[in-house]
């Protein structure tokens, strides 16, 4: 039960990055490269304090620091210029579909026991994803904008993977984050743009989305991932989108037609089935 809670709390972070996202970039407070590089800093310095407050000194092997920072980085990119012009939901949508698949591929391929209902549900929930995102005059989604966000998922989960072997969650965050914001740097200056917009909204928004959902959503997210089988691990993450089309909704007021509305119910079906099912043998 509390592992329940603990993850339904991370999903909500997360969905919380794609509301704080689609705000401060989509709302033109800010462009996407520098946003993403205040939120990686500020997160970076958030998960030192906690570390320094821990008495807790970063480590991690070479391999998985190179792995999580690169992957961290490419997810901030694809997902912070994507949403310049996908709605908060949608956006999560092709994400986290895309790191189901990338989570369920290295998963097979690397000879993880899978259940026919485990992968029923997983197809349901993609299904459910694919729906929603095929074109109609209901929903719309540039195709550069959608490439992107599934560029993004795809590091994001690579990113995820890496964590299921990190034997220090929080230290490992920390060096991600840190590797990460410091090679966004040189791309800031290179797409650097006097005339954009940096407004105080968009600091706070990606402070707050950086520092608090991200730094603290993410060690989270690595120390619990450990426990979670990896098709549970990928299937769960579809949750994000539902959560952030009703925040989207809610906060932005993005509109919530039918379609959006069944695809998640369907989604959320298939991720029923995935959790519930008994694991593999």
């Amino acid at each position: 039960m509390r592992l329940i809670l603990i993850t339904t709390i991370i999903m909500v972070a997360f969905a919380a990055n794609s509301v704080l996202g689609r705000w401060g970039i989509g709302g033109g407070y800010m462009r996407a490269e520098p946003f993403g590089l205040l939120r990686l800093a500020s997160g970076a310095v958030m998960l030192w304090i906690l570390c320094g407050l821990q008495g807790v000194r970063p480590s991690e092997t070479r391999l998985n620091s190179l792995l999580g920072g690169a992957s961290l980085l490419v997810y901030i990119l694809g997902f912070s210029v994507a949403y310049a012009a996908l709605d908060a939901g949608l956006g999560a949508l092709v994400m986290f579909g895309t790191v189901q698949i990338t989570m369920f591929a290295w998963g097979l391929y690397s000879g993880d026991k899978t259940t026919s209902v485990q992968l029923s549900g997983a197809g349901v929930a993609l299904a459910g994803l694919a729906y929603v995102v095929w074109p109609s005059n209901e929903v719309s989604a540039p195709l550069w904008a959608v490439v992107l966000m599934m560029l993004g998922g795809v590091g994001w989960g690579v990113y995820s993977l890496v964590g299921r072997r990190s034997a220090d969650a929080l230290g490992a965050t920390t060096l991600s984050f840190t590797l990460a914001a410091l090679v966004m740097v040189p791309v800031v200056l290179l797409t650097w743009d006097a005339g954009a917009p940096v407004s105080w909204q968009g600091v706070v928004l990606a402070v707050i989305s950086g520092a608090v959902t991200s730094a603290v959503g993410y060690a989270a997210w690595y120390r619990i991932i450990p426990q979670l089988s990896g098709p549970v691990a990928a299937t769960v993450q579809l949750s994000v989108p539902v959560i952030a089309i009703l925040a989207g909704s809610v906060i932005l007021g993005e509109a919530i037609g039918l379609r959006l509305l069944f695809g998640s119910v369907v989604v959320l079906g298939g991720i029923a089935l995935v959790i519930l099912a008994k694991p593999a043998r």
